[in-house]
């Protein structure tokens, strides 16, 4: 992906998705949500990246990309699981069923990687070998494999407060899940991570980690929602450069939002301390990457437009059958 060919979109991101003709209006960190009467829901991913619980940016593109990649791996897993997608109205926009949320947001990790305070990384190179109700040898590297497939669980935080880490004890006690619902959860988590894990390895990626929302439907039913293998949710590296990437010490590739986390971590303590404006460049360099994601999981080139056009007003346009309904 050439940069170039984005630059004339850096000024025409969608940062704000709010829509005043539908009602139920939610925004979080990266989606604007609307509830509509049918019970169902309107999922809008903007381009905002949130990293650190804060918006650091926003890039030209990325909620279409998140959009679309989650549309792949919902369609390629939904034998192992059900989803709450109905149909995508527009490039940017899911519209779903509207679910009961789990209180716990589920993380599965096949490496010792990240960079956020709940990652196993962070809290292994403070010192912390028992995390998560796992217990984790010494002498582990950055960005080795674990022994084994694990299951990392963390509270859901509001928007500008941070995620704890949760053991299963501390689920089950605190009455956020039952035993067999956590357990289920679990099964179901392990076997998307597997499903994940053998697709991205046929493309040349390796599935690092990646967070997964469940909610319940009204029958009880636990139900696949939000997002799935994003770049967002999910940490991919390069299959041929790990090797000696880690034999060397070295970072490994990787396309996700580990970029620009890693640019404003080297520049400040972004949980203490103002993040400095991110340049244009790297916004440039991160939406490519965001791009290639897309390509490289889903096998389509993405077709970047030849003239900078409002995504919000292309979104109220598909969307506009539904504000009569509202």
């Amino acid at each position: 992906m050439d940069i170039r060919s984005l630059a004339p979109h850096l000024d025409s991101v969608l940062r704000d998705a709010t829509i005043p003709e539908l009602p139920g209006h939610y925004r979080g960190k990266v989606r604007d949500n609307y509830d509509l009467p049918d019970g169902t829901r309107l999922l809008v991913a903007s381009d905002r990246l949130s990293a650190f619980d804060l918006i650091l940016t926003a890039l030209p593109f990325k909620g279409e990309v998140l959009t679309q990649v989650a549309r792949f791996w919902f369609d390629a897993t939904r034998d192992i699981c059900p989803n709450h997608v109905i149909d995508y109205p527009d490039p940017n926009v899911l519209r779903c069923r509207r679910l009961c949320i789990m209180p716990v947001e589920i993380v599965v990790r096949d490496y010792l990687a990240g960079t956020t305070s709940t990652s196993i990384l962070s809290m292994y190179k403070a010192g912390k070998r028992e995390m998560y109700g796992i217990v984790f040898p010494d002498g582990l590297r950055d960005n080795q494999k674990l022994d084994r497939t694990i299951v990392t669980p963390t509270s859901k935080a509001d928007q500008g407060d941070h995620d704890a880490p949760l053991t299963p004890a501390e689920i089950v006690g605190q009455g956020l899940l039952t035993r067999a619902q956590w357990e289920e959860t679990t099964r179901l988590a392990l076997a998307l991570f597997a499903r994940g894990r053998e697709i991205a390895a046929r493309n040349g990626l390796i599935l690092v980690d990646t967070k997964y929302e469940f909610g319940f439907d009204a029958d009880g039913s636990i139900v696949l929602a939000d997002e799935i293998h994003t770049p967002d949710s999910s940490r991919y590296w390069f299959v041929g450069s790990y090797p000696a990437r880690f034999a060397a010490g070295e970072r490994p590739e990787s396309f996700d939002k580990d970029q620009i986390r890693s640019w404003v971590a080297a520049r400040c303590d972004p949980y203490n301390e103002p993040v400095p404006p991110i340049p244009p460049e790297i916004i440039l360099e991160a939406a490519a990457v965001y791009i290639r994601a897309y390509e490289m999981i889903t096998g389509k080139a993405f077709a970047v437009p030849a003239a900078a056009t409002p995504v919000l007003d292309r979104i109220r346009a598909n969307l506009r059958p539904f504000f009569a309904a509202a």
